[in-house]
């Protein structure tokens, strides 16, 4: 293939059609018509000597050459966008862009209404898209499809630029009518029922049981080095139903303090730190490095930081 022959349009297409692996999709999201979009797709064909995108029962999916080509072309794409306009000013003011945000239910609710909070003043126009880590993998990140990415992280890929927005410790919610409200301690604690958030939920599927105790995170692993263990009545994937569902007289919630406080005004239950020592942990926010010198990008990593950063519990 000729690099002198390639139409930098092709790419553009290629790209979008990798993303949505639909024809018709693909040409609305660029506004072309779908026979274009698919006369476009027999060029990129002939191009790179393969079928790129196949029909099957589930769909249009990517052929083996077409997923090594993914990641490539999305970074020349950004490259070039760069190098178009290198000097271009994001105005937040007048801008509508959309970002990108995946986080967890813990984000989402301790950090991000921050955050709207800060655009409504600075850039009313700008819009969020809230994602959960269960709707992408890092993949989406690393290849520009997410903007940001906020979370705990035990691991991420190494390529990521990233930064940390704050320590969080963990705190204990319980109904005023549990036994332990009126004598707090471990024995007690570990004599209660236990609320859980997981992402992924119970189950021997999900490598998770009752008797897989130790991989269920930080509480646990605290509790194990105590030699101790609790028992956990609900799984839930949500911190704020955690909460709430800690409104029963015979359940406690060990959740990160930010998410706790969200409820210290509900009259129903009472908030204290653990009776044990578990670690503070960081949220961190990371992006893709093809979205580094991106002048929006730019701006709402440093507007998320400073609200982070400036915020208090």
């Amino acid at each position: 293939m000729s690099l002198e022959r390639l139409d930098l349009n092709l790419l553009v297409y290629l790209d979008v059609l990798l993303r949505e692996r639909n024809v018709t999709r693909a040409a609305s999201l660029l506004g072309i018509t779908q026979p274009a979009m698919s006369n476009g797709l027999r060029r990129l064909r002939e191009t790179f000597s393969d079928p790129l995108l196949v029909r099957t029962s589930e769909g249009m999916m990517p052929t083996e050459r077409a997923l090594s080509l993914q990641p490539v072309i999305r970074s020349v794409l950004a490259t070039v966008e760069q190098a178009v306009e290198p000097n271009v000013q994001f105005d937040a003011a007048s801008s509508d862009r959309v970002f990108r945000i995946m986080t967890s239910d813990y984000g989402e609710s301790t950090l991000i209404p921050l955050v709207l909070e800060r655009l409504a003043d600075e850039a009313p126009g700008v819009v969020l898209d809230v994602l959960t880590p269960s709707d992408l993998s890092f993949q989406d990140v690393e290849q520009g499809h997410v903007d940001l990415v906020i979370n705990r992280f035990d691991s991420m890929p190494q390529a990521f630029h990233q930064v940390t927005l704050w320590l969080d410790s963990f705190s204990c919610l319980f109904s005023r009518d549990n036994p332990i409200a009126a004598d707090y301690s471990l024995e007690t604690y570990l004599q209660s029922g236990h609320i859980w958030v997981s992402k992924t939920g119970m189950g021997a599927s999900m490598g998770i049981t009752p008797q897989d105790i130790k991989r269920l995170g930080w509480v646990d692993e605290a509790l194990k080095k105590l030699g101790r263990q609790r028992h956990i009545n609900v799984f839930t994937r949500h911190y704020q139903s955690a909460a709430r569902m800690a409104e029963q007289k015979n359940l406690v919630a060990t959740i990160p303090s930010r998410a706790a406080l969200l409820q210290r005004d509900n009259p129903r239950l009472q908030m204290r730190e653990p009776p044990f020592e578990i670690p503070k942990f960081e949220l961190k926010m990371a992006w893709s490095p093809l979205l580094q010198q991106n002048r929006a990008h730019e701006w709402i990593r440093r507007l998320i930081v400073d609200v982070a950063q400036n915020s208090t519990p």
